[in-house]
């Protein structure tokens, strides 16, 4: 072995799992004080960096993959149809159109090649910031540096959630957890213990411990595998939408395509090259070409504008999902609350004889640790006077660190006379256990948890025991319970308005703690939340199973919260409120979170959160607190609503486009230039682009894509707009109208002036919709965003200037003059302004609310007995309400359906009356008063009415 160079490790000539520990260090020439840091850096260059080869990329092959799309596809076939099908009649190839699709093919790469890449440059850099770290012992000391740096030698540390850096060898200590689902496909997690060998890429799911790195990057057991596995693409929900709208489209052209070739060859019998040229028409003028970039690009700049929010999307289309969010599950710590943790010295209770309350702080502080510390122990340490008293005149033996199944940390530990003894702290109910207490004994630490519970307090079991037989691993005598911590968490103080806000955007916030159900209620009232919360036993049992009267599912969706909550149970509540049709979001820190993370729509991994937490998350946040994913909702509303704009967009265009001109061409038989067409094509695709960074205002509630929504508005709008050029052409072609109201020259005998006007009228009622589709009230008092505004008229300025100027034979087209450019102008004005009544009647109509009011008359009614049972029902619901009588079970059958579906609602109404309740009635003020002073109300007579 000692002939062996660090060469031979790198070429795998020695296999370091199978040698025993003192072999490993032999070989890797380093021990267990770890390298140094110039030893590191010369590893570095001979190992290289412990990450996976990234697979290199054509940029050509990128660039050229924009073109490789089914909506491409389309305007490729328009190409080789200008090329090779428009020849004959007596003129050459269609040269100015096949340059002209190529090149905007060409524009519309260019874009999304740069945006793409700009944003994959910003979201790499993000992600930087998210690598993988771990705990490095380097020139003695230990700290936390990038996982990319480690070569084999290196000793690190690894602890319960990290995810394993690289493949390494266990040193002494105890027994690891691991997860290696990931890698070998077991279920459930192995023990690993000192000596063995575990992989990069496994997860710490109990334990704490040292280990020497033996390989690294594509030496590992994941990266020789890694290059076996073809990854999956998975087709989101998101391309599947994309894929609707442009089959939508496709599938409109081709319809309006069939129809014209029926009709202009064997009806009308056309020209051959007259009739290919109103099919190009068609293909060119219809086709979202630029779909795809727009959508892409605007998720990618909303991406970028939430990083700085303190989010951070590792899936793109996890912004879609965030703006349809109706519920989020919050953790209580750390999210609510500050995880700043306080322990009121006077509330200690001793409950051992021969035990003070500096004596249970100090025990406590004794079984924390005093580096690499959690909340707890740095709350517990720093209450002492100095620090480091929680280690002075003792030789720690063993540390058991907190893991979630036991929910108690523990030290054995030798006094200055030798003797042995054990301290352990943690979730009252393991100490309560752990003692084995009397009945009476267990009653009375239960009666104090409760009162601190009243106030919102947490409570800290502390026990302690004797070593007798010296020895780590033997049980010890009883152990003795020698008192309880107070734990105080103080909400966030931004927490309560960001609820508020949470409920009156339609996002119900559920707190789910693992603390005492009186905690979780106390810090619902103080956050103004709701007290209708459950422990989590509440959720074991089936769907037919009910708790006060409720079944579990209807439970679930109608609580503020849930306590006492291990994450499998967090994994149900997410499980149980999909299977209700709810889009749930869930925050997650630790590692048995993951799970929960993974099933819930948008997994969010909160500040400080572990690598497998942050694994399995969709967004990760960089930034503490509830506020950050309410203004992420808001952002993620904001962009989902900048997308759907454009879609109704789309869809009206290719219908307006289709029918429109295939009724000129049919009615009229009048050939318009498929160039004039891709002119209007490339200035709306420019302008377009702009919408990716408009001013929009996010949807008061949950938004979604609602295709039959975004289809029936693109319709009707499109068919609108048609018919107004059908309208225009034959007001300029069959009549007088515009010489006598503009007092404009006539050009109904002048074709190619007749093909000015008609483009220049298209190309204003087309571009200007977008401000229609952006807008949820009316288009003129919603002010577009700066960049929008400027590109329109920018655009239509240069589509007014040809329109007027232009003189150009080879699309048959002459200028108009000034005089027809402002009458067209005004025309456009006037056609426009029924637009914004069009798109309330059909919100209107499409949100059942037109069929109800129809449904109300008594007449209409297909109800038993016309709705009488209902209407008695209604007159004795008011009767009770005029004569102060409450509501019985039941009563809110009679609401609006919507209303009650709306849990955001309904938690808010919660909310308030819980507020109401404590600041109106003297009942509710006497319980909140009582509670912050900690005074025993049982104690008191209570001769107070209410």
């Amino acid at each position: 072995m000692a002939s062996l160079s660090l060469e031979d490790v790198r070429n795998e000539t020695v296999d370091l799992s199978t040698v025993t520990v003192d072999e490993v260090f032999k070989t890797l020439k380093c021990d267990r004080k770890g390298l140094s840091e110039a030893e590191g850096e010369n590893r570095l260059k001979l190992f290289g960096p412990n990450k996976l080869e990234e697979k290199k990329e054509s940029k050509l092959l990128k660039f050229l993959g924009f073109m490789w799309n089914p909506l491409s596809w389309v305007m490729e076939i328009a190409a080789i149809m200008a090329i090779a099908l428009a020849n004959g009649g007596g003129r050459p190839p269609d040269w100015q159109d096949f340059v002209g699709i190529v090149t905007l093919l060409f524009i519309n790469s260019t874009i999304s090649y740069i945006e793409e890449a700009n944003a994959g440059d910003a979201a790499a850099a993000l992600m930087a910031g998210l690598a993988p770290k771990t705990k490095l012992l380097r020139d003695g000391s230990w700290e936390e540096r990038d996982a990319a740096i480690l070569v084999p030698g290196d000793i690190i540390s690894i602890k319960l959630g990290d995810i394993i850096p690289a493949d390494a060898r266990l040193l002494e200590g105890d027994a690891l957890k691991i997860d290696q689902s990931a890698l070998t496909g077991e279920s459930l997690p192995v023990n690993r213990y000192s000596g063995q060998e575990v992989f990069s890429g496994s997860t710490v799911k109990q334990g704490e411990l040292e280990a020497v790195v033996i390989a690294t990057g594509v030496h590992t057991f994941f990266g020789k595998a890694a290059h076996l596995v073809d990854s999956t693409n998975n087709v989101g929900h998101f391309q599947q939408v994309l894929t609707a709208i442009g089959n939508f489209c496709i599938i409109s052209i081709a319809a309006g395509m069939l129809v014209e070739i029926i009709v202009m060859y064997p009806i009308q019998h056309r020209a051959y090259r007259d009739g290919i040229d109103n099919l190009l028409v068609l293909l060119i003028g219809g086709i979202p070409i630029a779909m795809p970039t727009v959508l892409s690009v605007t998720m990618a700049i909303g991406s970028h504008r939430l990083s700085q929010q303190g989010a951070i999307t590792k899936r793109m289309t996890a912004i879609e999902e965030m703006a349809g969010m109706d519920v989020l599950c919050s953790d209580k710590t750390g999210t609510l609350t500050l995880n700043k943790l306080t322990v009121d010295k006077t509330l200690i209770e001793v409950c051992s004889k021969g035990v003070d309350k500096d004596m249970v702080l100090l025990y406590a502080a004794r079984a924390s640790r005093v580096e690499n510390q959690d909340a707890i122990d740095t709350c517990i340490v720093n209450m002492l006077a100095d620090p480091k008293e929680a280690r002075a005149g003792i030789k720690e033996v063993h540390f058991l660190p907190f893991n979630p199944v036991d929910k108690r940390t523990a030290i054995t530990y030798i006094d200055g006379n030798g003797d042995w003894h054990r301290v352990s702290k943690g979730a009252p109910e393991q100490i309560i256990e752990l003692c084995k207490m009397a009945p009476d004994a267990e009653k009375k630490v239960h009666t104090l948890i409760d009162s601190y519970a009243d106030r919102g307090l947490r409570s800290l079991g502390v026990s302690y025991q004797q070593v007798p037989e010296k020895n780590k691993e033997s049980a010890g005598d009883p152990w003795q319970f020698i008192g309880l911590l107070p734990l105080f968490d103080p909400p966030r103080h931004d927490s309560a308005e960001t609820i508020r806000r949470a409920l009156h955007l339609g996002v119900n916030v559920k707190m789910i703690t693992g603390d005492q159900l009186a905690i979780g209620k106390e810090t619902g009232r103080r956050l103004g939340m709701g007290t209708n919360m459950y422990p989590s036993t509440a959720l074991l049992g089936d769907k037919n199973t009910a708790v006060d009267g409720l079944p579990i599912d209807e439970l679930i969706e109608k609580a503020d919260g849930f306590a006492g909550v291990f994450p499998e149970h967090k994994y149900e509540i997410v499980k149980r409120l999909q299977d209700k049709k709810h889009i749930v979001g869930m925050t997650g820190d630790g590692v048995n979170d993951a799970p929960a993370l993974k099933k819930a729509d948008i997994g969010i991994a909160v500040d400080d959160a572990t690598d497998a937490a942050r694994s399995a998350s969709d967004i990760v946040l960089t930034e503490p607190g509830l506020s950050v994913i309410v203004s992420a909702v808001l952002t993620s509303r904001a962009i989902f609503q900048r997308m759907k704009n454009y879609t109704i967009y789309a869809v009206s265009i290719t219908i307006r486009i289709v029918l429109g001109f295939m009724l000129v061409a049919l009615i009229w038989k009048f050939d318009f230039a498929p160039f004039m067409v891709l002119i209007i094509a490339i200035l709306n695709d420019g302008t377009i682009m702009t919408i990716s960074k408009d001013r929009v205002k996010p949807s008061p509630k949950p938004d979604s894509w609602k295709l039959d929504e975004i289809f029936a508005t693109g319709v009707v709008l499109g068919t609108y707009m048609a018919l107004a050029t059908v309208v225009f052409f034959y007001l300029a072609h069959d009549t007088d109208f515009f010489t006598e109201t503009f007092g404009v020259h006539p050009i109904r005998d002048n074709d190619r002036q007749l093909m000015a006007a008609l483009y220049l009228q298209v190309s204003i009622i087309s571009q200007a919709l977008i401000f229609v589709t952006r807008s949820r009230s009316w288009s003129f008092v919603e002010r577009p965003g700066f960049l929008l505004l400027f590109a329109f008229f920018a655009a239509q300025l240069m589509a007014t200037a040809i329109a007027v100027y232009a003189n150009w034979d080879f699309c048959d087209m002459e200028g108009i003059g000034w005089a027809w450019g402002g009458a067209i102008w005004v025309f456009t004005l006037v056609t426009y302004i029924p637009l914004d009544v069009l798109k309330f009647i059909i919100r209107y109509s499409i949100s059942g609310k037109g069929w109800n009011n129809v449904q109300n008359k008594t007449a209409f009614t297909n109800k038993k007995d016309y709705g009488r049972g209902e209407r008695e029902a209604l007159w004795a619901r008011e009767q009770r309400t005029l004569n102060g009588l409450s509501q019985p079970a039941g009563s809110d059958l009679l609401s609006n359906k919507e209303e009650l579906s709306d849990i955001a609602a309904e938690a808010a109404k919660r909310a308030e009356i819980a507020r109401l309740r404590e600041l109106h009635t003297l009942k509710g003020h006497v319980e909140s008063v009582v509670k912050q002073k900690g005074i025993d109300i049982d104690a008191i007579p209570q001769n107070y009415t209410v």
